[in-house]
Order: C-alpha cells, then structure tokens, then sequence
C-alpha cells in the first residue's frame, strides 16, 4: 500500500479551507477476511503504524513534535517515541506531555513538569493546563513544524486527553504549526453518543465545548468537529486513520495491546464504565480510587446491601450490582473500610453507562442520608449543567433525568454524524 501525502490526505479525510474533514471509506476495509474480522486478532492497524508502515512520508523535510503518554504505542508495545528518534526518515526534534505526563509517572491533577527526556535526550515540554497563547509560545519555542497527537482515548467528555487534542489544536493555529492526528480505537465502540451535551456556561478542562458524555467517536473524528464546528481559528490539520476498526468494535476485538491511559483507567473495562461512574467525583462517596477496579467499586462510610438492592431494582440493561466492601489505600477514605457496589457488566452491547451513573447517584441519595454533592459542585463541571444535580435534589428518578437531555443530544448526534468516518 503506498501513502503519499496526497493519498494520505484523500484517504484519511481532506482538509477545506474551512478546516472541516471530508468523508472518506474506510481505508483497508476490504481487505479483511471473515475470520480476522471474527477474531480481531491482528485485524486493527493504528494511524501511526501506517504512518510508519509509509515510511513517515508524511512528515518528510518537517521539524517534528509529538504530543504524547504511554499510550503512544506500536503493535508490538514499543513507544512511537522510541521507534522515531533513531529513524533518519523521521526529524523528531521534541515531545510534548498531557496530564499524567509523557512517561506516565503522575498521579490525576499532575504532570511531569518540562525535562529531558533520559531514554532519547529529547526535550520534553508540558501541555497540563496550558492552552491559548501560552501554549502557541511553547510550541514555538520548541522550533517544531509539525506536531503530532497521539494518545489513547477512553470515550468519555470528561477524559482530559481530548481537551489537550482541542487545546493543542488551537494552539497550533496561533503558532502556524501543522498539526497531524494519528488514530487509535474508542475503546468502547464508537456505536452511539450517549448522555447530556456540555452547556459552554460550564466549559472546564473537563469539557471545553458542547459534546456528549460519552461522544462515540475517534480522536480524528474529535479532531474534525473541532476544526469544523468550535475552533476560531481552524488548523491545518491532516489525519491517519486506521484501517481494519469497526464503529461496534471494543477493544478487546481489536488486537492491540492495552496501556492504562491514566494510573486509574486499568483495564479496558474501567473505560466501559467510565463515562458513568466518573460521576461520582462530584460525590463525597468513593468512585474506587485507591482499589485494583476504580469506578467499578463505589461507596462510602455507612452504606450497607440497601444500595446495591435498589439499583438492581432498576433493572438496568447489561449490568448488575454486587453489595461490596472496600478501604481504599489512596484517594476518599483512605485506609477505611466503606460500604457500596461493584458494578458487574454482563452485556455490554446493551450496557448504557450514562443512564446506569445517573441510576446509581438516584439511588444513593435515596438510600444513604450521608449523601452529598461535592462542595463546589464538580458534578456540574463532570455532567455539563447544573440540571443533572438540581433533578435529583428535586427527588427526579433516573428516566425523568434521561429524558432531560433528549433533545440536546438529538442535536449534537445530527451533527456528530458528518464527521464520523468508519
């Protein structure tokens, strides 16, 4: 197979003027045979190893600058960082790190700070919180041309590694830099979008602009609705797709290996839940963290079976709830035993993470007196709007709460679907 960048780039979406992708078929698909399709061992390529499988024409005679995390990874679990730097094809002059950083060792809310790499000698820059203007200066300081994102997602709104994607983007503008998105699976399907869309009145780090909860789609999608719909000042912006992935593929059909994201985001069935318990930061209860399944487990001092009865009363597709005990070793009530869930997905096609989050804060607050909203309410920050918490404060059941969003969602899933492109 033979990528040019003139191929690449009528492959993997053209850019218009007014920076929106094109659609495109999905490139390889045909090349799959029943079995690996059935299997999906070995069936899904990433962006970059077709990137690197082109020979990095793509970023041929540019000063290159990666924006990247552990995630960043080859098929056989090298880092694209340590694959590039000594490849000639490749001038890989600087790396850029998100929250948790570039070689993953901060905790949630940190980063690395701005080094040298130790393994490459290359300089590492920090992008946490850093947005706008200020960031445009690091990129030019860096004296890159063309930067490069690549970094597994987890599908949710809340997930901060799509906001450094937006940030780095428009940034980029500012600076003049070209900027390539190179993708990587949602590793929950990219089947649906599902829950409450952002209110901008409520944009944070946590959600920049109006998106779904959980937003069904690839960072080349992401990266194209935020060109096309949000950024000011759009990017020249090229991407990679892969070949071989499916909208109803999970990760686990896709044949690659799986690095945590961030330190709590373990195991591909963290991110199947996630977009639903992470609710529960904006809680005084535990979303697990500090426990071998974080938001698998939720609790708190003085919850008992009840909670775990009613949930299960709601009869929620694809999930049950197991009455657990834990004590976390970091994070809420660390050292101390607490009372709670386990969530238990038993069929994850008809599995609903949104609508089992909002089921399980009805319940808590129902059955546990102890119940509280975070003092300067996260969870309006995590679920986009303040109505999520004002409804069920108002004793609003989990369907009532659903239906709230109906009709924002219908609005972004409309436009969603022009940039989707598998």
């Amino acid at each position: 197979m033979s990528l040019s960048r003139r191929g690449l780039l009528a492959a993997a979406g053209a850019v218009t003027a007014g920076g929106a992708v094109t659609a495109a078929a999905p490139v390889g698909a045909a090349t799959v045979s029943p079995a690996s399709a059935r299997s999906g061992r070995g069936r899904v390529r990433t962006g970059f190893d077709r990137l690197a499988a082109d020979g990095y024409r793509l970023l041929s005679g540019e000063r290159v600058g990666v924006v990247t995390n552990p995630t960043g990874i080859t098929r056989d679990a090298r880092h694209i960082v340590d694959v590039m730097h000594p490849d000639d094809r490749v001038n890989l002059v600087a790396v850029f790190g998100p929250e948790h950083g570039f070689r993953g060792t901060a905790q949630a809310g940190g980063s690395e700070g701005r080094y040298d790499d130790p393994a490459t000698g290359l300089p590492v820059y920090d992008t946490y919180l850093k947005s706008g203007q200020p960031l445009a200066d690091i990129f030019t300081a860096s004296g890159v041309q063309t930067i490069v994102f690549d970094i597994q997602d987890a599908g949710a709104r809340f997930y901060t590694y799509i906001w450094t994607l937006y940030d780095c983007m428009q940034a980029a503008a500012l600076a003049g830099k070209r900027f390539v998105v190179l993708d990587r699976p949602n590793p929950v399907t990219g089947r649906a979008a599902l829950g409450p869309v952002l209110d901008k009145a409520f944009a944070t780090f946590v959600g920049r602009e109006p998106i779904a909860q959980a937003h069904g789609m690839t960072v080349t999608e992401l990266a194209g609705l935020f060109n096309g719909e949000f950024l000011t000042q759009p990017v020249e912006l090229e991407t990679v797709r892969m070949s071989g992935w499916r909208r109803s593929d999970f990760f686990d059909a896709t044949g690659l290996p799986w690095v945590p994201p961030s330190p709590n985001m373990p195991t591909p069935d963290t991110a199947l839940v996630y977009s639903g318990t992470c609710l529960f930061e904006g809680t005084n209860l535990s979303e697990g963290r500090g426990t071998t399944r974080p938001f698998e487990l939720l609790g708190a001092e003085g919850i008992d079976r009840r909670w775990a009865q009613a949930a299960n009363a709601l009869e929620l597709p694809g999930v049950r709830f197991r009455e657990a005990y834990f004590a976390p070793t970091f994070s809420k009530f660390q050292g101390k035993t607490v009372g709670g869930v386990q969530l238990h997905v038993h069929d994850r096609e008809s599995y609903d993470p949104v609508r089992t989050g909002i089921g399980l804060l009805v319940t808590a607050k129902r059955t546990w007196s102890g119940f509280a909203w975070r003092p300067d309410n996260w969870i309006d920050k995590l679920t986009g709007s303040a109505k999520v918490r004002t409804m069920i404060d108002a004793g609003a059941g989990t369907d009532e709460v659903v239906g709230a969003w109906r009709d924002e969602l219908a609005a972004f899933r409309a436009v969603r679907k022009r940039y989707l492109r598998y």
